[in-house]
């Protein structure tokens, strides 16, 4: 073409960049794609696209996401949306990639398999497998079929964050479709497994000692583990966590905390339980330390935390905002949420604020079964509620049993408090050796055991009470 005198256009350059591209000569494009301006070419947004790709597997990142900063973002392929994302992969910054790999979907770019594989080595080394495990069904949702590769970086997201079950499900699948396994592969899943058996036993002795309050001998386990090249997963800080804050030790706890964060682990419905639990346990002046935690955990729950530690909030704030943090967990947790932001209440003094959640736990059905009322007794029971909420409890019915009395309704001939036995889960003491002392100080007619007194006892001794008061245990 320089020989007969035809100047070479954006075509020219176009055509001559793809096939250097095609035949994997990404140096090649960059020369020629550099040549452009001696010609007074300016590329086009194909052009771009193609060198988007050729600087990427050339090794110039930085050109290669200026070039991408620059492009109109419709007219990138599907090949070098996959360059992006091993780009941002190889320089650590996965969030870069599934950055891309949402701006592709926006853009209305289909991922292929080959996009979906780029996307599954790149979060590897996120140790986020609970992601590795949302693009593989999101990939699978999409009708592709996962091969080789796409299973080998399965097996290495999960053999890495110890995910046994998930790893072993992946090998067994690629056994049934007859494909083989590499030397690494076999030798992550064996890993896997021994770690997997090492890693349970620190973490079974760890939950031992926390739950008896054995903070040291905790502690010490924790350090072997660490020595033997394991880290502790979100069960084992959490069992640190409750054994820190039984024992008062605020300031480990929220370094076992900043823990969690710095290992990337997630805090689950259960952790912020856990650290809600604490809070129960923890001095008014040392609340503070625990609130930026709880706020970066979870905000929905930061934001009724601090409701509760303000004198005064904004009529039915609490409450709205209390529904929309019962929506937002799972329903396995909420008793126990609501349970400890009742005694945080009570242990703060703030009766009204543990009433109305009270009331709101009833009226979303976390508490049910409470109260049971036949012609012949008036009952109560408190088995599933912690201490702070079956005082609250108790506030509520000796106050509705007194308007009864006002009312000129009349009682029963029995009225029970069903406690339970023995050890309560919410409590180092049995409720019902808490209720005991708690009724005596009332000077409640109920017997103990069950609790019950009759219909003469506690009609003669609600008349005699002006004003019932919560009494802190």
């Amino acid at each position: 073409m320089l020989e007969t005198g035809v100047k070479h256009d954006n075509v020219t350059f176009s055509t001559i960049i793809s096939c250097a591209r095609v035949c994997s000569m990404p140096n090649e494009a960059v020369e020629w794609f550099e040549k452009m301006p001696e010609f007074g070419c300016r590329p086009h947004d194909v052009t771009y696209s193609a060198m988007i790709d050729a600087y990427g597997r050339a090794g110039n990142v930085d050109m290669a996401l200026s070039l991408y900063d620059r492009a109109e973002k419709w007219r990138i392929d599907p090949v070098t949306f996959s360059t992006l994302i091993r780009i941002y992969g190889m320089s650590g910054n996965f969030d870069g990639c599934l950055n891309v790999y949402e701006e592709m979907k926006a853009l209305g770019v289909k991922p292929n398999l080959v996009i979906y594989n780029t996307l599954l080595d790149s979060m590897v080394r996120t140790k986020r497998p609970w992601q590795v495990k949302n693009i593989y069904k999101e990939m699978t949702n999409n009708g592709l079929q996962p091969n080789w590769r796409t299973y080998a970086a399965l097996i290495r997201a999960y053999g890495r964050a110890r995910y046994g079950e998930d790893a072993l499900i992946v090998y067994r699948e690629i056994k049934e479709r007859g494909l083989e396994l590499s030397v690494v592969l076999y030798n992550t899943l064996l890993a896997m497994c021994a770690d997997v058996v090492h890693a349970w036993t620190f973490s079974s002795m760890i939950t031992i000692y926390s739950c008896s309050g054995k903070v040291s001998e905790a502690e010490a386990i924790l350090n072997a583990m660490l020595e033997a090249g394991c880290e502790p997963n979100i069960f084992v800080l959490t069992s640190l966590i409750q054994c820190y804050g039984k024992a008062n030790r605020t300031d480990d706890v929220v370094k076992t905390f900043d823990r969690l964060l710095e290992l990337d682990i997630t805090p689950d419905d259960r952790f912020c339980g856990c650290m809600l639990n604490v809070m129960t346990q923890t001095p008014k002046e040392e609340l503070g330390k625990l609130i930026d935690c709880i706020d970066k955990a979870n905000p929905k729950l930061g934001i009724v935390v601090k409701l509760l530690l303000e004198e005064q909030n904004e009529e039915g704030t609490l409450r709205k905002e209390a529904s929309e943090l019962f929506d937002s967990v799972s329903v396995d947790v909420k008793k126990a949420y609501c349970n400890c932001l009742i005694d945080l209440c009570v242990n703060l003094d703030m009766l009204e604020k543990a009433c109305e959640l009270f009331d709101l736990g009833l009226t979303l059905e976390v508490y049910t079964d409470i109260q049971s009322k036949s012609p012949t007794q008036w009952s109560l029971y408190m088995k599933s509620l912690s201490l702070g909420a079956a005082l609250t409890a108790l506030h509520i019915w000796m106050n509705d049993l007194s308007k009864a009395v006002e009312s000129g309704e009349e009682l029963p001939a029995v009225l029970g408090i069903n406690t339970g036995h023995g050890k309560h889960n919410y409590s180092d003491k049995g409720l019902a050796s808490v209720f005991e002392s708690h009724l005596k100080e009332l000077n409640a007619p109920f017997q103990i055991g069950w609790f019950l007194t009759t219909k003469v006892a506690a009609t003669s001794w609600l008349e005699s009470r002006s004003s019932p008061e919560l009494v802190a245990a």
